[in-house]
């Protein structure tokens, strides 16, 4: 039995799993708090499918890149529920999750979160030729938008982008790759941990001990502690 659970970003999804069978899954795409509501969903989520905790074998994570707060909330929770029933965690990048949805698209798939400041969390996935994985051909960086288009700009392949499509970062996008940038439908931008539990089977995963989550970049409030010692 493996629990899976995502809140990297405003996407709150939890998952059930069990021998090939996704038994329950509970997605909310809000702006809410995931501190107040996860623990709650997933006591819930596992009362509904009659999972008993020491039914669970694994415990699944988005590991990152995404919201600093949100990725604390999941990965906390994910290492304490791990911990205590001396259980593996696995790690699943949030990219690789949202590249996921575009499993049967013949080209490029790049999955992105918006960071701020003209600034994405990017990726660039691809199916393999059988269409039943997405390989990873360009690593997860957190990375200008303008610089993570620029290798496509010669490129007469069609993309798709899937993830945090803002008007601003679809325009940016439009501008540069006209007619070959194609746009994720909107139920297909976000997370399932349904994906995140079926991808964490075949992994072996760690001791909660070892765990961390991979931010890509540090938090605003680390950052300007490093500028001011800098300055000094």
């Amino acid at each position: 039995m493996i629990l899976g659970m995502d809140t990297s970003s405003d996407t709150m999804t939890i998952a059930l799993f069990h021998e090939g069978v996704v038994l329950g899954e509970y997605t909310t795409n809000l702006k809410k708090n995931h501190s107040v509501r996860l623990l709650k969903a997933i006591a819930s989520l596992m009362e509904e499918c009659g999972v008993k905790p020491t039914d669970l074998e694994k415990i699944a994570v988005a590991k990152g890149p995404g919201s600093y707060t949100g990725l604390r909330i999941g990965v906390t929770v994910a290492k304490t529920m791990a911990w205590d029933a001396k259980i593996p965690i696995v790690g699943v990048s949030s990219l690789a999750l949202l590249a996921e949805n575009g499993l049967y698209f013949s080209g490029k798939v790049v999955a992105l979160m918006d960071a701020r400041r003209g600034n994405v969390y990017a990726g660039v996935y691809q199916a393999n030729s059988n269409h039943d994985k997405m390989e990873n051909i360009v690593t997860d960086s957190h990375i200008a938008l303008t610089d993570l288009l620029e290798p496509f700009k010669e490129s007469k392949e069609a993309i798709l982008f899937i993830g945090t499509l803002t008007e601003q970062i679809c325009d940016t996008v439009s501008e540069t790759l006209g007619e070959r940038a194609i746009f994720a439908r909107a139920d297909t931008t976000y997370s399932q941990a349904s994906t995140l539990v079926k991808l964490a089977e075949k992994l072996d995963g760690e001791l909660a001990d070892n765990f961390v989550p991979d931010y890509l970049k540090l938090a605003e409030a680390e950052s300007k502690w490093l500028e001011s010692r800098r300055s000094e």
